[in-house]
């Protein structure tokens, strides 16, 4: 079937090709300003190189505006070029004729006159934040679109980075250097946010479907060690999100349909004088066409979702600017299994077998933000926000027998129900001075007040005694009406020593009111970087890390008087990690690059159980489930060290490779003191990328893409079968948790995309093929108590193929 879908796509496709030969062009524009204080460039060369040798070009106003006209479409380079400033080179810009392409560019000024150096070239996939010298990338929307089984979202993109990990077909949670998923921190426009994903679980960063469009984001910054000072309470990880202003001189629409979700997008002049804009998308999930084609996604029930996000942009006369802006989603499923006709030897992704499930997650942000740069030595930015996070989850116990091979419900009595609300008002600002061309001065803070409210009452099913099975009373778990802020303030700076070599230090403290515990009063952060010749450079990272638990766990408890639980976790302190990162780069001619990173983490104040046990906080934060802690100490430890080398030829000559590997261990001490792997510790991962594109006429471009992972497997442990059958869940023997592995994780993904041009409209039609070859990987270990086969300890496994086709119409 998905052969047959495919050949008629493509042959669809092929016929367009000769509805028009005509050459189409397009506008691309943008504004131009300094790294560091944010203020525009005037007389900026901007130069487009056509493949016939032909040079398009213009110069940027004293708003720091250029423009170059009739651009032909398909894939350029773009260089900026201004007097003692590093030149900035863009790879790979896509021109299509539906939408007109804005390059909003920062450029670098260079601590020694034109005579004394040669200035080096910025290139793309550098990171964005002047600040950072290792473990940090810049990514682009196109990168989200052009990788294979990417599915055009960040956290996916970037599990294609050395060093980092998803190796779940269901989730896309972030392994980072075999920290938790947890220890990822996410930030929109200067604004830390929520866990942005569909049907999120407490204590987690990821989910199945992220409400983040790749369509209002612009190219943003991605970190996995050894991050600046401005970024604090994440110790794996960081996102650092930028939204795309809406274009200011003509509305442009896009329309896309898909397995994935039907999106409209809309964007265009508010004001054409000033330069207001708009831009606002939304997305609805259409998840019921896999139904209809009878491909498994891990569940018979239909996951229905919808997300949005709006961006105004008001420009003001003395070069200021106000932008509100808002990302929010929905998300809901049921599943219902007490009306299953027969028994099921199936197992589910996303829930039990012995009960009906309904869960909704909704999650919304909206901030406000102010950036004024005062000349071209300094700027200030503020902003304020606020989100919500909900999460609504009712199950009743199925209890059946079977009849002529039949299944006849007796009852659905309620075990669970829990309402968990987060509401944090967030508010941010930093002040940037340029001292000199050498050194640059960045200050700031950063407070969060979250006010939590957390309800759940559960009761436990009792196996059948005589052929009766019992319910014990109601439980209250959590109960708790608390709100706690969080206050980070930091300073940066940075000393360009010589045009070689370049330093930065910074420190930042982090508070939380929740407890005493939570102070970490100075995190030092230092970076040192050597141009050892052109091309060639040495980078050297270092800096303290903190963060405070996932909130919802500092209130639960398993005792309570009367109806009121006694919390026995609300003085855990934070986690804290030393990170240390040596990096090379070298460049291997202009589209092709070369870089090794070695890195050494040491954890320490971690979460681990008051009695002795292997329990350790290192291994929460990913699946479907929550926590549900004894009493802990912040004594527990980790360290994770390895090597990373990533070999990158850029999109040159209609083709692009991404050759990414890691060789890691990732261990830690619980209480019983005995060192142990992580569940994470794969000990290896490998990503191979690819992309060719084939021209279809003078408009039309056909992309054949394809990605190869192979990961080292989680670990587990032998299944103590006497508490897994009282419990009903699984449980490991504690004396010899992780030292199981399962098999490692291997997929491959295959990506056709055609892209056809007519004067101001694009269609594209893809289809991506995830787990192209259908292997089953084993995600875990699930207690089916009621399993047909008689054995309640089932192997849990990955999505199967899984063919993702979409068509987008922009004009």
């Amino acid at each position: 079937m998905i052969n047959r879908f495919t050949l008629l796509i493509f042959c669809f496709c092929i016929s367009l090709t000769s509805l028009t030969a005509q050459t189409i062009t397009q506008t691309i524009r943008g504004k131009v300003v300094d790294e560091a204080s944010q203020f525009p460039l005037e007389a900026v060369q901007v130069t487009v190189t056509l493949t016939d040798g032909k040079v398009l070009g213009g110069l940027s106003d004293e708003q720091g505006r250029y423009r170059v006209d009739k651009v032909p479409v398909g894939r350029q380079v773009v260089v900026f070029r201004f007097a003692g400033y590093q030149e900035v080179s863009l790879d790979n810009i896509e021109v299509t004729s539906g939408k007109e392409v804005i390059l909003n560019v920062e450029m670098s000024e260079s601590s020694y006159d034109l005579e004394e150096v040669e200035l080096t070239a910025r290139r793309s996939g550098e990171p964005i934040n002047e600040l950072a010298f290792v473990s940090a990338r810049e990514f682009s929307v196109e990168e989200t679109n052009r990788y294979a089984g990417s599915r055009g979202e960040p956290a996916r993109m970037a599990s294609n980075y050395a060093g980092v990990q998803g190796a779940d077909d269901s989730r896309n949670d972030l392994v980072v250097r075999g920290n938790t998923p947890q220890g990822v921190l996410w930030r929109v426009d200067g604004i830390n946010i929520p866990n942005p994903n569909h049907f999120s679980i407490p204590g987690t960063g990821g989910g199945p479907v992220t409400i983040l469009n790749n369509k209002f984001l612009t190219n943003s910054d991605f970190f996995t060690g050894a991050f600046p000072a401005e970024y604090a309470n994440g110790i794996a990880g960081a996102f650092d999100l930028r939204m795309r202003n809406g274009n200011n001189e003509k509305h442009e629409f896009s329309a896309q349909l898909g397995f994935l979700g039907t999106e409209l997008m809309a964007e265009g002049p508010l004001n054409k004088e000033s330069g207001a804009s708009y831009l606002a998308t939304y997305r609805y999930s259409t998840l019921q066409l896999f139904s209809f084609m009878g491909i498994n996604v891990g569940t018979d029930a239909i996951p229905q979702y919808q997300d949005g996000a709006f961006r105004i942009n008001l420009p003001q006369k003395n070069g200021s600017f106000f932008t509100l802006w808002g990302i929010g989603g929905l998300s809901t499923i049921d599943i219902v299994l007490s009306d299953a006709a027969a028994p099921d030897t199936s197992t589910l992704i996303y829930g039990d077998n012995d009960r009906d499930q309904y869960f909704s997650s909704n999650t919304g942000i909206v901030g406000l933000s102010y950036t004024y740069p005062f000349n071209i030595n300094t700027y200030i930015k503020a902003g304020v926000a606020v989100s919500h996070a909900s999460i609504f989850a009712n199950h009743d116990q199925i209890f059946r027998h079977v009849e002529s091979d039949l299944f006849v419900v007796d009852s659905l009595p309620a075990i669970l129900d829990y309402n968990f609300k987060e509401t944090k008002y967030s508010a941010v600002f930093s002040y940037t001075k340029k001292l000199d061309r050498r050194q640059t001065l960045k200050a700031g803070i950063n407070i969060d007040f979250t006010q939590m409210r957390y309800i759940d009452s559960a009761r436990m099913v009792r196996p059948s005694v005589g052929g009766v099975t019992t319910l014990d009373p109601w439980l209250t778990r959590w109960d708790a009406d608390q709100g706690a802020a969080l206050v980070q303030p930091y300073i940066q700076y940075r000393f360009r020593l010589q045009e070689k070599l370049d330093f930065t230090a910074g420190v930042t403290s982090l508070y939380y009111s929740l407890n005493k515990n939570s102070f970490s009063p100075i995190e030092p952060r230092l970076g040192l970087s050597y141009a050892m010749a052109p091309g060639k450079r040495l980078s050297l990272g270092t800096g303290l890390h903190s963060q405070t638990q996932s909130p919802y766990t500092y209130f639960y408890s398993n005792n309570t008087v009367g109806n009121d639980p006694q919390e026995y976790n609300l003085g855990m302190g934070l986690t804290k990690s030393w990170h240390g990162v040596l990096s090379y780069d070298m460049s291997l001619g202009k589209a092709m690059r070369l870089k090794a990173e070695t890195y050494y983490q040491y954890l320490f104040n971690i979460p681990v159980e008051l009695q002795t046990s292997s329990f350790s906080m290192i291994n929460a934060g990913s699946g479907f489930s929550r926590l549900f802690p004894d009493t802990l100490v912040n004594e527990g430890t980790g360290r994770n060290y390895g090597l990373e080398v990533t070999l990158e030829k850029f999109f040159s000559n209609k083709y692009y490779f991404l050759l990414t590997a890691s060789v890691f261990d990732a261990k830690y001490r619980g209480s019983d003191d005995v060192l142990r792997n992580t569940v994470f510790n794969g000990r290896f991962a490998f990503n191979a990328l690819f992309a060719k594109e084939f021209a279809l006429g003078e408009n039309s471009t056909f992309n054949l893409g394809g990605k190869v992972t192979s990961i080292g497997g989680r670990w587990y442990g032998p299944v103590d079968d006497e508490k897994s059958a009282a419990a009903l869940d699984i449980i490991y023997v504690d004396e010899t948790v992780n030292t199981l592995q399962f098999d490692p994780y291997f997929r491959a993904d295959l990506k056709l995309a055609f892209r056809f041009n007519r004067p101001k409209l694009t269609h594209e039609i893809a289809i991506d093929i995830v787990n192209l070859l259908d292997i089953k990987n084993i995600l875990t270990l699930t207690y089916a108590p009621d399993h047909p086969s008689g054995n309640p300890i089932r192997e849990e496994y990955q999505l199967g193929r899984l063919p993702l086709f979409y068509y987008k119409i922009d004009f």
